[in-house]
């Protein structure tokens, strides 16, 4: 029972971290429309500065919730063989939800590396 409050509660997290990443995402889609549609320039240091910071939270949160996901994944698959007694249960949706999370960090960070080189740029 406690096994399974923490899966969870891991897989909340990962659903609420990708849910913030999404929103952190549509904000800064719609940011980028605005300023093209205005013909605006976004290269303000401090704009910038805020968009990295931004995505370097995003990015840890990330990272976290696909660790503690692929924990209790491995846990739950490989070391109690709880997946292969339970039939009911579909492990490998939550495999591949731990894999997709895990390919979402790593273009995160790609987008947090380029944002900080444009705020070496500015």
């Amino acid at each position: 029972m406690l096994l399974t409050v923490i899966c969870v509660l891991r897989f909340s997290y990962l659903i609420a971290s990708m849910g913030l990443q999404m929103l952190w995402s549509f904000g800064l889609a719609c940011l980028d429309v605005y300023a093209l549609r205005r013909k605006r320039d976004l290269q303000n240091p401090v704009l910038v500065s805020l968009f990295v910071v931004g995505d370097w939270v995003t990015a840890m949160l990330s990272l976290a919730a696909a660790c503690s996901s692929a924990g209790v994944i491995v846990l739950y698959a490989k070391d109690l063989k709880f997946c292969e007694v339970q039939d009911h249960i579909p492990c490998y949706r939550f495999e591949i939800s731990v894999v997709l999370a895990f390919i979402t960090w790593v273009l995160i960070a790609i987008s947090s590396h380029v944002m900080f080189w444009i705020l070496a740029s500015v």
